[in-house]
């Protein structure tokens, strides 16, 4: 009896390709996105994909994919765009509609009651507008509807993603009491060491800036300008734009200015990455220069960061497929959470 899946604000299908290895089966995706959309449709080949905004949607017109899933435990996932969250939105907290996002998945699940819940965010989610916020609101309702609801923030790295990405997780069950997943990777832990950028990305073939492989039109890296091509060639492994002779230096990064050291740096290669964003094959956003190659992270090796197996495919160009990317569950961790949901509906159901 194979979890059934409705992937809401599905993105590409990270969560979905996590659960997806986990064995569960998703019915049901929904994004805006029309890229993110074309990226799901190309590798989730049964589920149905709807392309609309969720505030246009009715319970109504989900109701044959939910009454098509009777007999099995529904889990419905809900990982809402986290930009609004972040501490980089600068935005008045009144102009951004996606804050309401969390607050149209909750309409859904009071409706359907499903089985199961999963949440994924940024850690600033649970912060906004405190107990007043969409978070605690989301909480409560779920309490009120006799779910069993834990949450708290989640280091990837500990579930075998090679990234440091710090994400708030919430799982919910009406089936009963459920905790969350033992972690796996880091001291203490049955494997010590965290995954690394060299076991994830460091077989995939060389390529230079602005390059396409010719047998991966995925492994696909951004071109650099002049300056930034001279910028990365004067550093090694591990190293930031600290190391720069003043020529190379941004104005803005000159009198002693000692924040952002990240950006311009070239990843380590025995280390994880530092966490991906929408911007994560751009020199100048992050950490995201190779270890040893003179460009910045191809899509596909942020996508491997991500722990997209090597399959999967992306639509869009290329500042689309990086954002799709940057926004995605590590596919890893969705599995592993999966994976805990099965084994909570055998202890539940037998």
């Amino acid at each position: 009896m194979s979890i059934k899946v409705f992937d809401f604000f599905s993105g590409c299908g990270g969560a979905s390709k996590g659960f997806q290895q986990a064995g569960l089966e998703i019915v049901l995706a929904l994004d805006n996105d029309p890229a993110a959309a074309d990226t799901f449709a190309a590798n989730f080949k049964t589920a149905h994909f709807v392309t609309i905004d969720i505030a246009s949607v009715s319970p109504d017109d989900l109701e044959p994919f939910f009454r098509s899933c009777e007999g099995s435990p529904v889990l419905f996932s809900g990982c809402a765009p986290c930009q609004p969250f972040t501490k980089q939105n600068t935005k008045p907290k009144d102009a951004d509609v996606k804050r309401t996002l969390l607050g149209e998945f909750q309409r859904f699940v009071e409706y359907f009651e499903p089985e199961l819940v999963f949440v994924e965010n940024v850690p600033g989610m649970q912060k906004v507008e405190g107990k007043n916020g969409p978070f605690d609101e989301f909480v409560k309702a779920l309490k009120e509807h006799g779910y069993y609801v834990e949450h708290q923030i989640v280091a990837s790295q500990n579930y075998g993603v090679p990234q440091m990405r710090r994400r708030l997780i919430l799982i919910a069950s009406r089936l009963g009491p459920i905790s969350f997943p033992s972690k796996d990777h880091g001291p203490g832990t049955p494997h010590p060491q965290f995954a690394t950028v060299k076991e994830w990305i460091g077989s995939l073939p060389s390529i230079e800036m602005g390059e396409t492989h010719p047998s991966d039109p995925i492994h696909r890296a951004a071109h650099l300008s002049e300056l930034n091509l001279r910028r990365i060639q004067a550093l090694s492994e591990g190293q930031d734009r600290t190391e720069w002779a003043d020529p190379l230096k941004l104005r803005c990064h000159t009198n002693g200015y000692n924040g952002h050291t990240d950006v311009y740096g070239r990843m380590w290669w025995n280390k994880p990455a530092t966490g991906l964003t929408t911007r994560c094959i751009s020199l100048s956003n992050g950490r995201f220069g190779h270890p040893e190659q003179d460009r910045a992270i191809s899509v596909r090796e942020a996508a491997r960061l991500q722990t997209f197996p090597m399959d999967f495919v992306f639509k869009g160009n290329l500042a689309s497929m990086a954002r799709q990317i940057g926004n995605a569950v590590p596919v890893l961790l969705a599995q592993r959470f999966g994976e805990h949901f099965n084994a909570h509906i055998q202890e539940c159901l037998g």
